[in-house]
Parts: C-alpha cells; sequence; structure tokens
C-alpha cells in the first residue's frame, strides 16, 4: 500500500453521529473512478481496507463507509469470533432503510466534491454489506452494483429488508448489477440467487449473477474456513470485467 494514498474523513449525516470514511486512492491526481464498499457484518476491519487497496490499485478512488457509526466508535470494527458476530447482529438489527440510504448519500456527496474523482461511483458490498449495495441501487444513482453472496434479500427477516423484502423494489435500479455467491453458500443458496435472477431480469435491469459451484458463504476473506482463493480469483475477473468500463 505504500504506493497508494490512504486517508479517513469525517462525514456528516443528518440526525446521526459523523460517519468516519476509509479512503484509499491510487497516487497521482487523477481523476478516478471511484467505487464504495460496505462491509460485512464485522464493520471496516482489516480485509475490507485490503479490498479498498485491490481495488486502488487497479486504478479506483475506493471508499468505506462505517455504516455502524450510530453504534460504535469511529475506527471500531469486529472481531471474527461468537462475540464479534454477536455484535455485529445487534448492530445490523439497528439498521435502517432511511438510515443506511442517509449514510450513502453522504457519501456520495463527499464524492461529488472530491477533484480526484470522476463519473458516477459504483458501489460493492459483501453479504449485509452486498444487501446495502443491493438496497443502494434501488435508491441512488451508482453506476454499476456488485453484490457478493448478499443475504436476506428475498425475506423480511433484518429491518433493512422491511416493510416489503428488498428484492421488491428491485425496479427501482437504474444501473448495472452483478451479484455472485457460492453454489454451496447456505445463506443465499442457488435457489434465492435464481428468484434474484428472475426479479433482475423482470425489472428490465442490465445484469449478472454468477453461481460459483461448491463454494460457500463468505469466501473472500483469507485465514477464515469458508476462504476459497480460486474463487476469490475468479470474482476479481467477473468485477474487473464488470467494472472496466468505469477505468480510463
Amino acid at each position: 500500500m505504500s504506493d497508494l494514498r490512504r486517508e479517513t474523513t469525517d462525514l456528516t449525516v443528518p440526525d446521526a453521529p459523523a460517519m468516519r470514511l476509509l479512503s484509499v486512492a491510487p497516487s497521482g491526481a487523477g481523476p478516478f473512478p471511484a467505487v464504495v464498499v460496505i462491509h460485512e457484518l464485522f464493520g471496516v476491519n482489516p480485509d475490507i481496507e485490503g479490498v479498498l487497496a485491490d481495488f486502488a490499485s487497479r486504478g479506483f478512488v475506493a471508499v468505506a463507509p462505517e455504516i455502524y457509526h450510530r453504534g460504535l466508535e469511529a475506527g471500531q470494527w469486529l472481531e471474527r469470533d461468537d462475540a464479534g458476530r454477536k455484535a455485529g447482529f445487534d448492530q445490523l438489527n439497528a439498521l435502517t432503510r432511511t438510515n443506511v440510504i442517509a449514510d450513502l448519500q453522504a457519501t456520495l456527496d463527499h464524492l461529488a466534491q472530491r477533484t480526484d474523482v470522476a463519473g458516477a461511483p459504483s458501489i460493492a458490498g459483501f453479504s449485509m454489506g452486498g444487501h446495502i449495495a443491493y438496497l443502494a441501487a434501488t435508491a441512488l444513482p451508482f453506476a454499476k452494483t456488485v453484490v457478493l453472496y448478499a443475504g436476506w434479500l428475498a425475506g423480511t427477516d433484518i429491518p433493512l429488508s422491511r416493510p416489503e423484502p428488498t428484492l421488491d423494489l428491485t425496479p427501482g435500479i437504474t444501473g448495472e448489477l452483478l451479484m455472485i455467491v457460492g453454489g454451496a453458500d447456505t445463506l443465499v443458496g442457488p435457489e434465492e440467487a435464481a428468484t434474484i435472477d428472475a426479479a433482475l431480469a423482470s425489472s428490465g435491469v442490465p445484469h449478472e449473477v454468477v453461481v460459483l459451484p461448491g463454494v460457500g458463504h463468505a469466501f473472500f476473506w483469507p485465514e477464515t474456513p469458508a476462504y476459497d482463493a480460486a474463487a476469490v480469483a475468479e470474482s476479481w475477473r467477473r468485477i474487473e470485467g464488470f467494472l472496466g468500463e468505469a477505468l480510463p
């Protein structure tokens, strides 16, 4: 990361504590395309910072808003253990659609003011963050959306998927969408992926749903039981192809 620019910024969100935004950008003045990365259950942790660096090394200004800023201190993230998982679900169940959209609008406003950013930003999210990315695509002007194994889109299990399932909001998507999920994912699964594919198709959203055979949930993270290096490499190949038109 020595040749990349890393910085944090505190953004103002109406009726909420300031939201910390972690940014990793290529060296130089740009301008560069931008991608917003939404964290999974454990917050903006070193894994998410690694994804920002991966995007920045590919020529993007990559930013990660701390969606848990109403409940956690700035810079705080959760360990991948039972206590961290419980705390993560506590934070997840406190999120509302209105609050999340306000967070992402503040993020878009920040990117619009940056001189090193050009063009309409894209968004990418993992698991819970994939759900948020999908929701954001229905309400905000993201050019392209990358959804990695998003949970709870077709049901009403979490506050973010109420009052109606987030999938029902699909007609509001104005950009393009790429979804990647493992064929052995017990949270999403190929059946739900097919349901999401059908909803996107019926709404006329340009999209692709990729199911990776034999791959489980949350396969992206090294040093975790679900990690699958081949699936990560294939995902980056797909993401690069999908977002490639945004590159200068």
